[in-house]
């Protein structure tokens, strides 16, 4: 359901279901892609003067358009980090940091 304000069938409802089904396709939960798109439609409305009110942040930077998919990736968790350095078989990870875990796994990879 696309966040308050939005109307069904209008652009920005569609806009808002383009982009939970691209999070749910890349993997992310319902709750999360829901969220994840409500975001960016509420960002986009404040960007384009259809919001009463808009904070400081929604207005700042590259608007998601503009920026082109870049960031689109999701960052791994330090769980699902991890559960890979697991699979690989690296020493000591139990004690390492998520910054640690990335720079094993980069290093078993190359």
């Amino acid at each position: 359901m696309p966040p308050a304000g939005v109307k069904k069938g209008s652009k920005r409802a569609r806009q808002y279901e383009h982009i939970k089904e691209s999070a749910k396709d890349a993997g992310a939960s319902e709750k999360r892609a829901e969220e994840k798109a409500a975001r960016t439609v509420n960002r986009e409305r404040a960007r384009a003067g259809e919001t009463q009110t808009a904070s400081a942040s929604s207005l700042r930077g590259k608007s998601s358009s503009a920026r082109g998919g870049e960031r689109s990736h999701d960052d791994p968790t330090k769980q699902e980090l991890y559960d890979r350095a697991k699979q690989v078989g690296i020493e000591g990870r139990s004690t390492m940091t998520k910054a640690q875990l990335k720079g094993a796994l980069g290093r078993k990879r190359g």
